[in-house]
C-alpha cells in the first residue's frame, strides 16, 4: 500500500511508513513464534532478549494470544514483558497475573520463576511456604530447575519431610552436562540424605517411572 511519505508495511498488527529502498530492505517482518519455538526461548531464558531482537514489533499478537487466546507460553511471556517493562510500559501486578494464569494451565516455567519469586521476594511478598507449593508442581513435571530449588528450601528447613523422598528422587535421577550444576546436585542429595531415614534414601534412588 502506497502513502504520501512512502510504502506502508503492516508488522505485528502495526502499519509502519517506509520512506527509501534502503529502509525496506533493512525492516524484515518478523514471524510470530511457534509454541515450541517459545518454549525453548522461555527454557532458555532467551525469550525477553529475542522479543526485544525482533524490535518489539510483536507485541500485538503476543497480547492476542496471551488475553484472547490464553496459551500458556504466551501469556508467561507477556507477564514477563509486562512485569519487567520489556517493549511495553511496566506493570508488575498485571505481568504476575499472566504469569499465575500461565502457571493455573501447568507451564512448568512458570510455576518455576513463580516459585522463585516467592523464595527470594522478587516483585511479590517473600512467602517460602508459597514458594514450595509452585516449585513442588513445576519439580513434578521435570523441571531442573525448580526441584534443585525445592530441594534447596527442604535443606533449610521449609516443606514437609513426606516430600524429601520425591525431591532426593527426582535429583538422583537427573541428568545434566554442566559439572558445576552436576556438582550442586550432589550436595544437594548428601544434605537430604542427613534428614531422610536410610529405607526412604533407598526407596528414592530408584529409576524414574518405576
Amino acid at each position: 500500500m502506497q502513502s504520501k511519505s512512502g510504502l506502508l508495511l503492516l508488522l505485528g498488527g502495526l502499519w509502519l511508513t517506509i520512506t527509501s529502498p534502503a529502509m525496506a530492505q533493512e525492516i524484515k517482518a518478523v514471524q510470530l513464534y511457534s509454541q515450541d519455538e517459545l518454549i525453548n526461548l522461555i527454557n532458555r531464558n532467551e525469550h525477553l532478549d529475542r522479543v526485544v531482537m525482533d524490535r518489539c514489533q510483536l507485541n500485538q499478537d503476543i497480547e492476542a494470544r496471551a488475553e484472547v487466546l490464553k496459551v500458556p507460553a504466551y501469556q508467561f511471556l507477556w507477564g514477563d514483558m509486562l512485569a519487567w517493562g520489556v517493549c511495553i510500559e511496566a506493570d508488575p501486578e498485571r505481568g504476575i497475573d499472566f504469569m499465575r494464569q500461565a502457571a493455573d494451565q501447568g507451564l512448568p516455567a512458570a510455576l518455576e520463576q513463580l516459585g522463585r519469586y516467592y523464595s527470594k521476594g522478587t516483585l511479590v511478598q517473600q512467602d517460602r511456604k508459597r514458594a514450595v507449593i509452585f516449585l513442588r508442581e513445576a519439580s513434578a513435571l521435570g523441571n531442573l530447575k525448580a526441584q534443585m530449588q525445592l530441594a534447596e528450601l527442604f535443606i533449610d528447613g521449609y516443606g514437609s519431610p513426606y516430600d524429601y523422598q520425591d525431591a532426593y528422587h527426582w535429583l538422583y535421577n537427573a541428568v545434566t552436562a554442566d559439572k558445576q550444576t552436576h556438582q550442586t546436585i550432589a550436595n544437594y542429595l548428601k544434605a537430604l540424605e542427613k534428614l531422610m531415614h536410610p529405607k526412604a534414601v533407598r526407596a528414592a534412588r530408584t529409576p524414574l517411572n518405576s
